[in-house]
């Protein structure tokens, strides 16, 4: 297990970035706000609660919560321009400073690419390294489920993506960075994990993760100093 000044020094080289976007990018849970938006906001806040816990599938949690939302194309699109995600303070730097070093940044993401892809446009983030699940639609844009092939359908979704980025860009260090267990998980394959505070406070990472920051301006710093 690498200590906290070898996991500063990864971060430091990095070849790529990935960040959780719920509660680590943007303040909120896109799935909440989108469940609230569909007037089950506290039916679902719960069962988010019991998927970050870990104690259910990360698919079995998505799949319940979804059929009680069942969100049309309309009211997703009228989410993103009525209450358009906010950004974490300091990401918009972070995600600058490393995109100045060369550094590849991906969103991953268990909530819902077109959320993720209006959050990538504002970081300057390509939509090619947007890896989130896919709703589906009738012709009517009623509800039609989700994409249940998508890697972060599923609980492990995200150590896979990183597998993916690994074998295909042949990156030799690459950070995953969430506020989640699903993100802790997914190291080993990343060989960093750093925990982030600062919208919410998941008890278990937090005990957990060996490196645990509550602001982005701490990574920030930390490629100022090298």
């Amino acid at each position: 297990m690498a200590s906290l000044l070898e996991m500063k020094e990864i971060f430091r080289n990095a070849d790529a970035v990935c960040f959780d976007v719920d509660s680590t990018v943007i303040r909120e849970e896109g799935i909440d706000e989108l469940a609230k938006f569909c007037g089950v906001g506290d039916a679902v806040a719960e069962m988010t609660r019991r998927a970050m816990g870990g104690t259910v599938t990360f698919k079995a949690a998505l799949t319940a919560r979804l059929a009680l939302i069942r969100p049309s194309y309309e009211q997703v699109q009228k989410l993103i321009s009525d209450n358009p995600p906010q950004l974490t303070p300091g990401i918009r730097e972070l995600v600058s400073r490393l995109h100045q070093r060369g550094v590849q940044v991906f969103l991953v993401s268990g909530g819902f690419q077109s959320i993720v892809e209006h959050v990538a446009l504002q970081l300057n983030i390509p939509t090619a390294n947007v890896f989130a699940n896919r709703l589906k639609f009738y012709f009517n844009g009623e509800y039609a489920g989700f994409d249940e092939t998508q890697p972060t359908a599923e609980s492990g979704g995200k150590g896979k993506v990183v597998t993916h980025l690994k074998e295909q860009f042949h990156f030799k260090k690459v950070v995953m960075i969430g506020d989640g267990a699903t993100d802790m998980e997914a190291c080993p394959p990343a060989d960093c994990f750093i925990g982030f505070g600062g919208n919410v406070i998941r008890k278990q990472v937090k005990e957990k993760a060996k490196w645990y920051i509550t602001h982005f301006d701490e990574l920030l710093k930390e490629l100022e100093e090298q």
